[in-house]
């Protein structure tokens, strides 16, 4: 710990995730004195298991093209993404000895492609800026004062009863996803003790429960260049709104429980099972490129280079067999042959081909969240310093806010956007 006659601000971080390492970092570099607290027996434990293990720290993108993929709050994220933006990061990157690369749809990862290597970079960072880490040591509560109207932060009392002053606390302990990482959700209930509203948690860049049995039975079943509609629910009184609530294209994928994949992921982010516990309607275009008129011609050519061939196998022609199989099934033509098809049944099998209708029954929870929606309420906290509006010394970063975006490595750069705002807010204060 700081020594009593050391002078310089003292800062605690609670939680030793990408949020919280870089506000360390930050802080650090401003000359505080930095302790963090971490719960689990390790930092970056979520890092480790981003981008399937190679860790997807951000997304190179435009930046105005970044502002498309936040889904929740987006403005309040500006002062901290405009000062610490993705190229920022990258050279913070190469600087602590840890390459970075671009590959597809700008995301960048570490050149070794693992993620260890950016936790790695982030704690040697932190050692050569002499910053304590204490790890087995949750945080029980935030302590406060309160004098002539003013509520400040004084320190943090730990699981085990002790008391570590500070002069400003960073509440970095993430959301509720993948809680054997440590997100259990204890910023939620520090922040409640405190009076600051915390908006609904929910997972999101999550799998998807459906009704449909055919789903399941397609377990594994991966598809390229598909796309999927998510209907909004119904208004009162029955109404439909025209504007889908998502629309995608890209890949999914099939599984024991729905579905999965990365365009299953970002739909998720706007649905919301609370508010609509009946569900979603989605719609499944398998040939997304062609148009109707395309796709019927393509069958009637197939018909005509095989009339004595059951459709079931006209079909296979144009799908993998698994799911060529369902859907001859599903049109009632599986054991006709071609010849025998009608105009009719054939613009019936065309709308099935780009209306594949998929019911959303639930997520697959936390556990399997890439992300948490929801949070503390960004209303509570100053966007230029991210410290609390109502508590002075008080500051928080990362997925703990109410603030999430599509996969990408946009979440994580969010982390490092408000962890770096909010170190050095904290150290200059």
């Amino acid at each position: 710990m700081t020594k009593k006659n050391d002078k310089r601000r003292r800062i605690v971080v609670i939680g030793a995730g990408a949020a919280g390492l870089m506000a360390a970092c930050a802080a650090a570099e401003q000359g505080a004195a930095v302790t963090i607290l971490e719960k689990t027996e390790k930092a970056g434990k979520k890092i480790y298991i981003t981008g399937k293990g190679r860790c997807n720290l951000t997304n190179a993108c435009d930046i105005q093209a970044f502002w498309g993929h936040v889904v929740s709050n987006p403005k309040f994220l500006y002062s901290a993404v405009y000062g610490f933006d993705a190229r920022a990061m990258m050279q913070f990157m190469e600087d602590s000895g840890c390459p970075v690369k671009i590959e597809r749809g700008d995301r960048v990862f570490p050149v070794s492609d693992h993620a260890s290597d950016v936790t790695k970079a982030l704690l040697a960072h932190l050692r050569r800026a002499k910053v304590e880490i204490r790890y087995h040591c949750p945080v029980q509560s935030i302590e406060v004062t309160e004098a002539d109207g003013i509520r400040c932060v004084t320190g943090v009392k730990t699981a085990a009863g002790e008391r570590v002053d500070a002069d400003a606390v960073i509440l970095a302990v993430g959301g509720r996803s993948y809680p054997s990482t440590g997100s259990e959700g204890d910023g939620y209930r520090m922040a409640r003790e405190l009076g600051i509203e915390v908006v609904k948690p929910a997972p999101s860049l999550v799998p998807l429960r459906t009704r449909e049995d055919w789903c399941t039975q397609l377990q594994g079943l991966a598809l390229k260049n598909v796309e999927l509609t998510v209907d909004r629910p119904l208004e009162n009184g029955g109404r439909k709104k025209k504007k889908p609530l998502y629309e995608g294209f890209g890949e999914m994928l099939f599984t024991h429980f729905g579905i999965s994949g990365p365009l299953v992921l970002t739909a998720s982010c706007y649905m919301d099972f609370d508010a609509h516990p009946e569900g979603f309607t989605m719609h499944l275009n398998l040939k997304p490129a062609l148009t109707e008129e395309q796709i019927t011609a393509r069958i009637r050519r197939e018909i005509e280079a095989a009339p004595k061939k059951k459709m079931a196998g006209v079909i296979r022609t144009m799908f993998p067999a698994r799911l060529a199989e369902l859907i001859a099934g599903m049109s009632g033509l599986s054991e006709r042959v071609a010849a025998s098809v009608n105009d009719k049944e054939i613009a019936a099998l065309t709308h099935l081909i780009q209306d594949l209708v998929i019911h959303a029954e639930g997520t697959r929870g936390f556990n399997e969240a890439i992300v948490t929606r929801g949070g503390l309420h960004v209303k509570a906290f100053d966007p230029s310093t991210m410290q609390c509006k109502e508590i002075e010394g008080l500051y928080a970063a990362g997925e703990v806010l109410d603030v999430d975006a599509h996969t990408g490595g946009f979440n994580l750069q969010i982390a490092w956007s408000t962890g770096r705002l909010a170190g050095e807010s904290a150290a200059l204060d």
